[in-house]
């Protein structure tokens, strides 16, 4: 069996460390609750900081404010597929619903994106030197 490596897109939708692509980068269990912002400070594996600097996750913002634009638009294409005539507060309220409930999924995935963008894999736990 050979040994691949775990892609780009692995690692942002499982949210795994952007440099081993092995550790999680939230603890377990903490998705639907009142701690869904939890992050480890640290890979428990291979010690890369998940917070390298302070401030450093404002970028993420403009990738949450890209994955509301395309539920945005998806919403509003479905809508106007399913509805006659689309009222604004109709788009408000379905906008309002989706985005809440997939708030804690869109941090997160906001988070991943924005640390494996300036975060290169390294290679296996293993293989690289622990920072």
């Amino acid at each position: 069996m050979k040994n691949q490596k775990p892609s780009w897109l692995y690692s942002v939708i499982t949210a795994k460390c952007p440099r081993c692509r092995e550790a999680s980068m939230f603890p377990p269990g903490t998705l639907y609750s009142k701690r869904f912002a939890d992050m480890y400070p640290q890979c428990p594996c291979c010690g890369q900081s998940f917070e390298p600097e302070p401030g450093y996750y404002y970028g993420a913002m403009y990738v949450s404010f890209g994955f509301s634009t395309g539920i945005f638009l998806v919403v509003l294409f479905v809508l106007s597929l399913l509805v006659k005539e689309v009222t604004l507060g109709m788009v408000m309220v379905t906008i309002g619903v989706i985005v809440i409930g997939l708030l804690p999924i869109m941090f997160r995935l906001s988070r991943a994106v924005w640390i494996n963008i300036f975060i290169r894999y390294e290679g296996p736990c293993s293989q690289i030197v622990k920072k």
